[in-house]
């Protein structure tokens, strides 16, 4: 396992140039199930939307995970509705900021 640093500004490379575009996240499959779109503050590239995605998965009951950082949506299918501390939590840990629901 490696270490991570990430930028206490909200995002992990501070708007540099990470790539041009998201890459896909094995967890982009939709899902049946209920799905919830939040809003993440501080996202600037697909390592971004990795860490998010990563973070929520790790959530009992995810079944997918969409994160986009253009538009700081993240897609989360879930068995059941999920608890929006818990989603918060997540995020917190990824080192971005839950908005709320879009």
């Amino acid at each position: 396992m490696t270490d991570q640093t990430i930028s206490t500004s909200g995002s992990c490379c501070g708007g540099s140039s990470c790539g041009s575009g998201s890459t896909p996240d094995v967890h982009d499959i939709q899902a049946p199930g209920v799905t919830t779109v939040y809003q993440v503050s501080g996202m600037t590239c697909g390592h971004c939307e990795g860490a998010v995605s990563k973070e929520i998965s790790a959530l009992d009951g995810v079944t997918a995970v969409q994160a986009v950082a253009k538009s700081g949506q993240v897609t989360v299918t879930s068995a059941a509705p999920l608890d929006e501390s818990a989603v918060r939590a997540a995020v917190d840990e990824a080192g971005y900021e839950l908005v709320g629901r879009a």
